[in-house]
């Protein structure tokens, strides 16, 4: 895997993102700001869209809304609560490389999911769960920090201030 960042040796990423899945990552030299946002005491939010395979139906996105029974670690969990909604295709977003695999007669579905807990590879098992599969993820904001208009391997410089300031202002 190619390094693309060029950072000190005591930054650390606020959570991860799994080699499918793009989005909004994090990082920082901060230790209290890396362990507020990944202590799962703090159940701060992170919002994902989604694209899953298959037109979702109400149903499914209740299921999410109200938590699912998902593997952990070989263990049957129950994720909680969840923020859920179906939404319109992003078309802010850049096209993925490579693109995911599209069947001409399998419609697909993009949804926003919310979540205050980060487990192993979550959102996937929790579409799939609901019957759905995950084609595509995108983490879109932690607390009140988006991705906006950022490009694939483009990095914003923020000042300690401004960046707690937009985190945890409501």
């Amino acid at each position: 895997m190619a390094n693309y960042l060029q950072v000190d040796k005591d930054v650390y990423p606020i959570g991860r993102l799994d080699y499918d899945s793009e989005g909004l990552l994090l990082l920082t030299n901060d230790r209290s700001l890396n362990h507020r946002l990944l202590d799962p005491s703090f159940q701060h939010h992170r919002t994902y869209w989604v694209q899953v395979e298959g037109n979702i139906t109400d149903k499914a996105i209740q299921q999410l809304k109200a938590g699912v029974a998902i593997r952990v670690d070989g263990n049957l969990y129950t994720t909680l609560p969840a923020q859920a909604q179906q939404m319109p295709v992003p078309h802010s977003l850049p096209e993925r490389n490579p693109p995911i695999r599209f069947r001409k007669n399998v419609p697909t579905t993009w949804i926003s999911l919310s979540l205050t807990e980060g487990k192993n590879r979550q959102v996937r098992k929790m579409t799939a769960a609901v019957g759905f599969p995950t084609l595509r993820l995108v983490r879109f904001s932690i607390e009140r920090v988006e991705l906006d208009n950022l490009l694939p391997g483009q990095v914003l410089e923020v000042s300690r201030n401004t960046f707690l300031q937009k985190l945890f202002t409501r």
